[in-house]
């Protein structure tokens, strides 16, 4: 687990950050039902060599919410605002799920402020092939009816399909999740994310070939969620982007998988 404190912005808004080594700057960007420390593998080794950086998105987590809307572009705009409070020019982000998709907005936003991206197990395109579950997530009348009565239910289903079968997750770090995401408003900002994310995914996807700096896309071999054909529409849209599939991946690989998974980063940020 990583140690975390709360930073005070200048809105009054606190941030739950957690900040590991010196060095060039990565950024982690997490989904949901998950927080900051779904990213604690991958800093801990990274931190030799990096400065990391995770935080609980605005709204999600145990950070404060702050207003606006919830697309995969208002999410970029606060990561911004984040940077530039941290005092950071320019970073390599580091998304999966619901992070991805903000990680992708952002290099196509500000890529002034984007060093390298990494990707990792997303909804890329409005019509990409996933799960029986995340098809059914998508429709807005389930999506609010399960997140607002049923998040024991949401919760234990996530963790279900995104581990390989023999393994749950560590009991602090479960307990940390689900004490975030068991609260009503954390829930109710996700419902307004996921319909925010689903409204502009098709201008999102519009604009991956703008993307201009160094990209690796990761995907699990194993990724239930999101097909592999997102990550290899990904690799024909974005130039010069490298691809790689992490064998025995699940969806939450940056747990089971982080030896690999930071090689490959290594590799993109030298």
């Amino acid at each position: 687990m990583l140690a975390t404190q709360f930073d005070l912005l200048p809105s009054g808004q606190r941030v739950r950050v957690a900040r590991t080594g010196q060095g060039p700057t990565l950024v982690f960007l997490h989904g949901y039902p998950d927080n900051l420390q779904i990213w604690s593998a991958l800093a801990e080794r990274l931190s030799g060599t990096n400065q990391t950086i995770a935080f609980d998105w605005p709204g999600m987590g145990y950070s404060d919410r702050w207003t606006g809307g919830a697309t995969p572009f208002d999410m970029a705009d606060r990561l911004v605002v984040l940077l530039q409070h941290w005092e950071i020019e320019r970073a390599t982000l580091v998304g999966a799920d619901m992070g991805g998709q903000a990680a992708l907005a952002c290099a196509i936003r500000y890529p002034e402020k984007v060093r390298q991206l990494v990707v990792m197990n997303c909804l890329a395109f409005p019509d990409g092939q996933t799960s029986w579950e995340i098809r059914l997530m998508r429709r807005a009348a389930i999506n609010r009816t399960a997140l607002r009565l049923f998040p024991a239910f949401v919760f234990d289903q996530v963790e279900k399909s995104s581990l390989p079968r023999h393994m749950r997750l560590p009991s602090d770090l479960r307990a940390d999740l689900w004490s975030a995401f068991r609260r009503r408003e954390v829930r109710d900002f996700i419902i307004e994310m996921c319909a925010g994310y689903e409204d502009t995914l098709p201008e999102l996807a519009a604009q991956y070939s703008h993307i201009a700096c160094p990209t690796l896309i990761m995907w699990g071999e194993r990724e239930k969620h999101f097909g592999l054909a997102q990550a290899q529409r990904l690799r024909a849209i974005i130039p010069g982007v490298e691809l790689h599939i992490v064998p025995d991946g699940w969806h939450w690989m940056a747990l089971h998988c982080a030896d690999e998974i930071v090689a490959h980063i290594r590799s993109i940020i030298g």
